[in-house]
């Protein structure tokens, strides 16, 4: 399997913009904190899928195969995966790419990806701009706010609910508690 190491040097020569490196160690973090909650034994994949799950996310990949591209770009440089960390990173792209999420991996990561990018966004706003400044309920009082971060997805992460088991405020506490400790990593 693909080392971490070796998945920053794949995503470091895929020449992606800082913000999405950033979103990148995001779901990460995300996916690791999850993982020990739902999976123990499988946070490496967890953490796997979530580290390489954008990879792909270039201008000359087509949106409609994006989290599927970066697998096979993966292989062809040599790396293996699991077949259940590629499926997780295609079904990330759920309603663009029409893999379904299955599995709690594939869940967590489909509902959480949005979600970082809504807590990185409640950090820029707060007078420190600091992620260890950001609680659940600031979160909770952007997410609330349509207007506030359009792009967040807010319908997926309210599936945390119905298909993680998690109420909608633990789900946030989960994910910011996996971002602050890589704070200084983000810039914030």
């Amino acid at each position: 399997m693909i080392t971490r190491k070796q998945a920053l040097a794949f995503l470091r020569s895929q020449q992606l913009n800082q913000k999405i490196i950033k979103h990148l160690l995001c779901t990460e973090a995300m996916m690791r904190v999850l993982a020990k909650k739902f999976a123990p034994l499988k946070e490496k994949e967890w953490a796997l899928a979530g580290l390489l799950h954008d990879g792909d996310y270039l201008p000359t990949v087509p949106v409609e195969e994006q989290g599927i591209r970066v697998s096979q770009m993966l292989k062809a440089k040599g790396y293996e995966i699991p077949s259940q960390v590629a499926y997780c990173m295609a079904a990330h792209n759920w309603s663009h790419n029409g893999v379904a999420p299955r599995s709690k991996m594939d869940w967590c990561l489909f509902c959480g990806d949005s979600l970082t990018g809504l807590i990185v966004a409640t950090a820029l706003v707060r007078p420190d701009k600091s992620l260890k400044s950001v609680t659940v309920a600031s979160v909770l009082k952007k997410f609330r706010q349509k207007e506030f971060a359009r792009g967040t997805r807010r319908e997926d992460i309210l599936k945390c609910e119905e298909k993680l088991g998690l109420k909608l405020e633990e789900f946030i506490a989960l994910v910011l508690l996996a971002m602050q400790p890589i704070a200084d990593k983000l810039g914030l």
